[in-house]
């Protein structure tokens, strides 16, 4: 039997294809609605969409171009003739998972947590703790930890994560989804908008996404330097004055939410101990340069999946061995160059010198990158081609 804790992309994700390919499996998720803290931006490239079997229903909008405000708000943008991405109805996104995992023989808990009692090599003993007060103990032979950022199960089982060559890092977010009119909506429609200097976010960014229906999601995140403390302080009165600036303060508020991503740069962190399997989030797939995570999270799920119901016997820390390799090579090399560029992006981000060399690098995409180009660059982290515009940059 496989438990499952956490209702995300990747664990509903990871039960649905052990349960097609016939195993036990529970899911476990503290929510009893899954449209509830619907908390993801999710804009994902058009050829993920449909790689990672997102049902067009979960699809809010599709998008053509990019629009990147500099630090002294020059409008920069990029235009394709057809579509890009896509900005996923996350809420529906989970319920549609749910559903799927439903029919798929998966035993949903929502409303319930998890909290480990006794982990061993071949086993986990652990607490289901339900709504109303409930108690049920189980054994499981895997016990999957899909609990994201917060990884409340290794952090139970005393796996070590934060370690000082290679700490965890976080970053900090907080989305309003705003109803425009379809006037005020018109300048944001169609295009991913990004606003980048400090002036704007301190040692991070804003954005403003389009979904269907005249809405709109305006956040914005921050990734401080690993040391520093109130990595969230400010965040909010930051979304209030982009929501100013952007002529947008006057629009009704339908949703708020926030969330933390927290990922190593190199993911030398182990993904587990015996019988406990971390999977999405909670495996560092969150990317810190973009802020993203579905894409990964749900390719980790994949590839976990494939590992679980191939695995020609017992022998936890070897299917542990394998799935940190697997997830390197699908990662690849460009994961740890984006991780570092992130770092160093996001943590100098707070003068003016730093908003110069911002400004330069985007003047420099503006004159010579495509709209694809800065998919590449973006979502695939492609930075051949730019390799002598960024060392600058970096320096």
């Amino acid at each position: 039997m496989i438990l499952v804790a956490g209702g995300g992309p990747a664990g509903t994700r990871l039960a649905i294809e052990l349960a097609c390919a016939g195993l036990r499996v529970t899911l476990v998720d503290p929510l009893l609605d899954p449209q509830r803290n619907a908390y993801s931006s999710a804009a994902i490239p058009l050829d993920d969409a449909n790689k990672l079997q997102i049902p067009h229903a979960c699809w809010s909008t599709t998008w053509q171009g990019w629009q990147l405000f500099d630090p002294d708000a020059i409008e920069h943008q990029w235009w394709s003739s057809d579509d890009l991405g896509v900005v996923l109805d996350f809420g529906n996104l989970r319920q549609s998972l749910w559903q799927q995992a439903c029919s798929a023989g998966v035993e949903l808990l929502s409303g319930w947590r998890v909290m480990l009692k006794r982990l061993h090599q071949q086993q986990a003993d652990v607490v289901l703790l339900g709504p109303h007060g409930q108690q049920e103990c189980r054994s499981v032979r895997w016990l999957i930890d899909a609990t994201g950022s917060r990884r409340a199960l290794l952090h139970q089982a005393g796996v070590p994560i934060d370690k000082e060559q290679d700490p965890l890092l976080c970053g900090y977010g907080v989305e309003w989804l705003i109803q425009a009119s379809d006037r005020g909506s018109s300048r944001w429609r169609d295009r991913l908008s990004f606003f980048l200097g400090h002036q704007w976010v301190r040692h991070g960014y804003g954005w403003v996404f389009p979904m269907a229906k005249d809405q709109l999601k305006v956040g914005v995140c921050r990734l401080p330097p690993h040391d520093s403390a109130g990595g969230s302080a400010g965040l909010q009165q930051d979304l209030i004055q982009l929501l100013l600036r952007c002529g947008l303060s006057d629009c009704p508020v339908l949703d708020r939410h926030g969330g933390v991503i927290a990922s190593t740069v190199r993911r030398t962190e182990p993904l587990g101990a015996g019988a406990l399997i971390a999977v999405g989030d909670a495996a560092s797939t969150a990317n810190l340069l973009g802020g993203e995570g579905i894409r990964h999270a749900l390719s980790s799920a994949f590839l976990l999946a494939e590992l679980l119901t191939g695995q020609a016997d017992d022998d936890s820390q070897h299917l542990l061995n394998e799935y940190q390799l697997a997830l390197k090579r699908h990662l690849g090399f460009r994961w740890a160059i984006s991780g570092r560029l992130a770092r160093r992006t996001w943590w100098g981000l707070d003068s003016d010198q730093a908003d110069r060399r911002m400004q330069r690098l985007i003047s420099g995409l503006s004159r010579t990158a495509s709209a694809h180009d800065l998919c590449d660059l973006l979502f695939h982290y492609r930075f051949e081609r730019y390799g002598l515009r960024l060392i600058p940059y970096l320096i």
